[in-house]
């Protein structure tokens, strides 16, 4: 890599996985899902940075990771070449059928819809489900991940107003309904829902009552107006909207030779 692309500020996906990584607490259990590589790229910063007692699921694989140069990215969460790091591997259909409550798990919750009131939809867009205009890829594990994980973040590397809507066609992964207050105790959920949504653009997290997401920083660059012309949904806000907090120098440096060495977050 030449010295031009490593001086290069931090784009904004880099940002967001800054952001996954600035979260994470050492000794958590990190579980990153299929296809999503800023979630894949926050977490391995957090671990080589200052988590080396993280659990890393990488695919299906527990990984530790710290004395690796680089750690190469694989196509898809069912690939064997992840192995090459394994300090156990699960099958695929056995992870899912003995999840168990994760008191200290931490989940990244994609979706084709994110709402208001941070409920996922992976189903599809319509107001048909015999008839979608749009077939998305199926809640996959996301049901029980945000459920058995201790805590959980929503993540979307698009942030439109057709992601990020009022209400989401359908629920793949319950954030907090309409707002209703005890609504997740009385479903017998086990967390306390989504922290946070995390976007290109910015970061919500959600009121204290009525759990509606609320911004909470905006990303170096980004004017509050972007985010409001980008968001289809209402939000609150402070008057002196917070910054969120770019990368240091050896963070970008780290995730640019030895975790995202091809470029992807660029």
């Amino acid at each position: 890599m030449n010295t031009t692309a490593l001086d290069a500020p931090a784009s904004r996906l880099e940002v967001m996985a800054t952001v996954i990584a600035h979260d994470l607490e050492d000794g958590e259990w990190v579980e990153v899902g299929a296809n999503l590589p800023v979630p894949r790229a926050g977490a391995l910063l957090a671990h080589l940075t200052r988590g080396p007692n993280m659990t890393v699921m990488l695919a299906m694989t527990k990984a530790y990771l710290v004395d690796e140069p680089v750690i190469e990215d694989f196509a898809f969460i069912t690939d064997v070449g992840a192995m090459r790091w394994a300090e156990a591997y699960y099958q695929h259909d056995q992870l899912l059928n003995q999840q168990r409550h994760r008191a200290h798990g931490v989940f990244y919750c994609g979706g084709i819809q994110i709402d208001a009131y941070g409920n996922s939809n992976l189903i599809g867009i319509g107001d048909d489900y015999r008839r979608l205009r749009f077939r998305g890829p199926g809640p996959i594990g996301t049901c029980n991940a945000t459920v058995q994980s201790g805590r959980w973040h929503l993540v979307t590397t698009s942030h439109t107003p057709r992601v990020l809507v009022e209400q989401v066609d359908f629920i793949s992964a319950v954030g907090y309904g309409r707002g209703e207050p005890d609504l997740r105790a009385s479903l017998g959920l086990q967390n306390p829902g989504p922290s946070s949504i995390i976007t290109p653009l910015c970061v919500f997290d959600f009121g204290p009552e009525d759990r509606r997401a609320r911004l909470k920083s905006l990303h170096p660059g980004v004017s509050l107006q972007e985010v409001v012309d980008s968001t289809g949904f209402a939000f609150e806000h402070d008057e002196a909207v917070a910054t969120t907090p770019a990368p240091s120098a050896e963070e970008l440096h780290t995730l640019r030779t030895r975790i995202d060495a091809h470029g992807d977050l660029r």
